[in-house]
């Protein structure tokens, strides 16, 4: 998704405003605040920033990603790597080939598939290359996004449809292959904290008449603490004040994604920053943005349902939490690095077919995808690996590991 500081061309403004919304959005709106009210007043009037996000992004039926307003691409709230083009899941189906090569086949479970394009840029290059997955696997919560894939693949890949598999938790039986995320870490709730005096306060939610404010709570919580001390020394230091989030399911939930990969490599697609970076003292205000219509405003606790909510990603700790559950680091980087390692040239002339004009429009995708003033700096790329040589193409020209 376009976030803030991404370079991009999203509209970044304080707020949202209600005048711009129609009666139906502003009546979900009111459904979803009350859901998220009642379990305030139930909890004593506070709930912490991560119950909150929770409820905003997954309430059933209420939740962003429940609620089945339209998410991706041009019409939606924001553009991800493969609505801009095809050449970024033609370079992943160059980066999946090889991992099949070296396992002698494969599967590949996909984790939040969004509009599904991803899935279906992927299986098509596969298919011309000669290495189909035994099975495509999509692990999928929300059911309005699951109807839109099997749309979308029905309609341009019905002869592939067996393949395909749509799931509601990772798999019970172990599989080889790949396991695929591109900007689902983004979207896990994160705890918001403020430090302050050598202490931290837990950053929650109340109520204000008729709006939800921002509520802190002093924290005797000391793994709370522990963890604050921790981020604060990698950054650097921190004045009094100082706010920011960190991301407490990341490991759980990682080990429960990564469990049925027995052999072969998981691939994260998210913006992000290693840890040292991310905590510097002049991000003083943390990375939670939101977005609308292609617009990204600051406010979390405006129009709760109505608008993604999103934090950056600490790739330290994920590479903390692959190695948790097993793993191996198989290389990090830039998207615009591992695109031009998978040969993202080569993928542009096999596309265009000769056609000038077509590889014209191919290229100005390529620049949108690679620029450092678009997604190519922003978003990063990590790969864990189990039981398969280190060396994969995507990390070849420039591995960042040592940044971690």
């Amino acid at each position: 998704m376009l976030r803030n500081d991404t370079g991009l061309s999203t509209q970044r403004v304080p707020m949202l405003s209600e005048a711009a919304l129609t009666g139906e959005e502003l009546a979900h709106v009111e459904r979803v605040r009350a859901r998220i009210a009642g379990e305030i007043g139930a909890m004593g009037g506070w709930i912490g920033f991560e119950r909150y996000m929770d409820l905003a992004l997954y309430a059933p039926g209420l939740g962003y990603y429940s609620a089945g307003a339209r998410k991706f691409g041009a019409g939606g709230d924001f553009t991800t790597a493969p609505e801009t083009s095809s050449l970024f899941g033609g370079c992943i189906a160059r980066q999946c080939a090889e991992i099949f090569d070296a396992l002698g086949g494969g599967s590949i479970l996909e984790v939040g598939a969004g509009s599904g394009q991803l899935a279906v840029d992927v299986l098509r290059r596969l298919e011309r290359f000669g290495r189909l997955p035994v099975h495509y696997l999509i692990l999928e919560v929300s059911a309005d996004l699951r109807e839109r894939q099997k749309v979308l693949l029905g309609t341009q890949l019905p002869h592939l449809l067996p393949r395909l598999h749509w799931l509601d938790a990772p798999p019970d039986d172990p599989f080889e292959g790949v396991l695929l995320a591109n900007e689902v870490l983004d979207a896990l709730p994160v705890r918001r904290f403020r430090w302050g005096h050598g202490g931290c306060e837990e950053m929650g939610v109340a109520v204000s008449g008729d709006r939800f404010v921002w509520s802190a709570r002093p924290s005797a919580e000391t793994a709370l603490l522990q963890t604050c001390r921790r981020l604060a020394e990698a950054g650097g230091g921190w004045d009094d004040g100082y706010v920011s989030e960190f991301c407490p399911r990341l490991e759980a939930w990682t080990a429960a994604v990564v469990r049925p990969l027995r052999r072969g490599a998981a691939l994260w697609f998210d913006y992000g920053l290693p840890r040292a970076q991310y905590y510097l003292p002049e991000r003083h205000g943390g990375t939670l943005i939101c977005h609308f219509r292609q617009g990204a405003f600051e406010d979390p606790l405006r129009l709760p349902g109505l608008q993604d909510i999103t934090a950056w990603v600490d790739f330290t700790a994920v590479a903390e939490a692959g190695v948790a559950a097993g793993c191996e680091l198989g290389g990090f980087t830039t998207q615009a690095w591992f695109l031009a390692g998978l040969g993202i040239d080569e993928e542009m002339r096999d596309l265009a077919g000769g056609s000038d004009q077509r590889f014209a429009r191919l290229a100005n995708q390529a620049r949108r995808l690679m620029l450092p003033g678009e997604m190519g700096e922003r978003f990063k790329v990590m790969a864990w690996t189990k039981g398969i040589q280190p060396g994969l193409s995507g990390f070849a020209l420039r591995d960042l590991g040592h940044s971690l």
